[in-house]
């Protein structure tokens, strides 16, 4: 069955979320051809979009564009994962270490928001609603950071991130502990110690890449 877009909001981002998805599930397997022409037929849209989305996907170097060639799955390897998540884990760091200065309450409500909506989504056995709810904590980082070109580098990436979190947390049963451990986030930020912050932040981290890490034999058998 064939995925469908939704009109009045940008196509070629809807495009590549889908097939971003496809690559990161590895539907779409490395070294896999695939077409402007089809997609666009797939997808009832002009080649534009298409287009679009292939262009942002190539960015993320999860397809190669060879013309006139075609286009080609690459995938993602155990060294891609180490890369996007040391990648992940320099940025989030520095946001974190400015983040941790902000002592006006009001300004982390939106995280706060965020931990609670994790914690009724593990609750409710909601995987979605927990992947954007998580996706939103770790934003706020960015935003409390007050640094709009690290905020931007990490909106470039985040569409990545959001397919290898919807992957790895699908295989969750239990999502307490998972919202458990961002509340401890949340707490050791706003105590102002940044070492014990950068410390549980890194753990974090180095937990969720390790978890894409082990669903990779299954994305590429």
């Amino acid at each position: 069955m064939s995925d469908t877009v939704r009109r009045g909001e940008s196509l070629g981002a809807q495009i590549a979320n889908v097939l971003r998805q496809r690559i990161v599930r590895g539907v779409l397997a490395p070294g896999e051809r695939i077409t402007e022409e089809a997609l666009a037929e797939e997808f009832d849209v002009s080649r534009g979009p298409v287009r679009d989305a292939l262009t942002q996907l190539s960015f993320e170097k999860l397809v190669r564009i060879q013309r006139p060639r075609g286009v080609f799955v690459v995938g993602l390897t155990g060294d891609d994962v180490d890369e996007l998540y040391s990648l992940r884990g320099a940025l989030e760091q520095l946001a974190l270490s400015r983040a941790i200065r902000v002592s006006d309450d009001a300004r982390w409500r939106t995280m706060g928001d965020a931990v609670q909506r994790m914690a009724e989504a593990a609750d409710a056995g909601d995987h979605a609603a927990f992947v954007e709810a998580d996706l939103d904590f770790h934003s706020q980082i960015y935003v409390l950071a007050d640094h709009a070109r690290l905020e931007g580098a990490w909106k470039q990436y985040l569409p990545t991130f959001t397919a290898l979190l919807d992957v790895t947390i699908n295989h969750d049963d239990d999502l307490h502990d998972s919202a458990s451990d961002h509340v401890v986030l949340m707490d050791v930020m706003r105590s102002g110690d940044a070492v014990r912050a950068a410390e549980v932040l890194t753990a974090h981290l180095d937990g969720a890449r390790d978890r894409m890490l082990s669903e990779l034999p299954q994305q590429t058998s």
